[in-house]
Order: C-alpha cells, then sequence, then structure tokens
C-alpha cells in the first residue's frame, strides 16, 4: 500500500468518524524543535512520539507534550519491560509504516496485527486538543482529545494511559 493510500485510509476512518480535523501543511520536520514555528499556528498539545523496543521483545509507541522529559528506565519498570531501546528505522518502517520524523499514534493504521503497545500520557489526554503528524512530516491535525481516542477505538488500539507524574523519579546522583 502507498503513501498515499494509507493517509486515504486515515482520512476515510475520520469521515466514518465524522471528525475533520484540523490540519496545516507545512516543510518536512524532523525534529520537535523544527516543527514549533509551524506548530504555533494549531491549537492543541504538541506530541513528541517515542518508538521503543524492549530488550526482550515487543514494541511500544510512547506519546508525551513535547516538554515532557522521559525517563526511559522508570517507564520500562513501569510497563513491565526489561529495558528500552529507541526502535530503528527498519522497526518504524515495519511496524508503522512510516519514516522517522512521521512517528504519531495515527500510524497505528499501519499496524493491523496490533504488534504496538500505545503509551498515552494522562496529562496529554486531560487536554481538549491534540496535535500528531498524519503519517507524513508535511503536515500536522488537531483533534479533540475525544475525538483521538475514538480514532484509537476504530483502529483496534487501546492505550496505556500513564502518568508519568507518579513514576518513580531517577536517583540524583
Amino acid at each position: 500500500m502507498t503513501l498515499a493510500d494509507r493517509r486515504a485510509a486515515l482520512n476515510q476512518v475520520f469521515a466514518d468518524l465524522g471528525i475533520v480535523p484540523t490540519a496545516i501543511e507545512h516543510p518536512p520536520v524532523h525534529t520537535v524543535d523544527e516543527a514549533l514555528q509551524y506548530w504555533a499556528a494549531l491549537e492543541g498539545v504538541h506530541t513528541k512520539n517515542l518508538m521503543l523496543k524492549g530488550a526482550k521483545g515487543g514494541l511500544w509507541l510512547v506519546c508525551v507534550p513535547t516538554e515532557r522529559r522521559v525517563d526511559l528506565k522508570a517507564l520500562a519498570a513501569h510497563l513491565g519491560a526489561k529495558k528500552f531501546s529507541f526502535a530503528s528505522a527498519e522497526t518504524l518502517d515495519q511496524a508503522l509504516g512510516v519514516a522517522q520524523g512521521s512517528v504519531s499514534p495515527l500510524a497505528l493504521i499501519n499496524d493491523e496485527a496490533n504488534a504496538v503497545t500505545l503509551v498515552l500520557a494522562a496529562d496529554m489526554l486531560a487536554q481538549p486538543r491534540v496535535t500528531f503528524h498524519p503519517l507524513i512530516n508535511t503536515a500536522t491535525v488537531s483533534l479533540t482529545s475525544v475525538e483521538f481516542l475514538n480514532v484509537l477505538d476504530a483502529l483496534k488500539h487501546k492505550p496505556e494511559i500513564v502518568d508519568f507524574d507518579a513514576l518513580p523519579k531517577p536517583d540524583a546522583a
């Protein structure tokens, strides 16, 4: 399936749910810092998305507000994983059908085997709107938090919602 086909399928999910996301087009961005100038025009909690691989297997897509730091050791312990590492570009393509810089929970449309566990920050979902790339890093969409959860339900992905503020803090050295 081509990227155009995948985007059309995602747009069909939106249409089936009666969702008309607010969207912007922008030059390609590969990092949050590159994207912030464009995202300023879009309402919602802006996100960073981390594709993680467990030391003993398993894949996790972690989505948090851009300003949140993630303690991978504490998160792995909370989720029952031995240790996390960042997934390779090849793994991203195989699991989510996207390239680095385009990772978002919306790419779960390509995870028909439900092999990826989605982890969402509780504080992010408590906000009225959230933003994500729609499978490509030249666009960003804003959805209400309720719309976003409805999309995940339609994609048959139940997220694990984590209160990152409640995770154990790393020991101060």
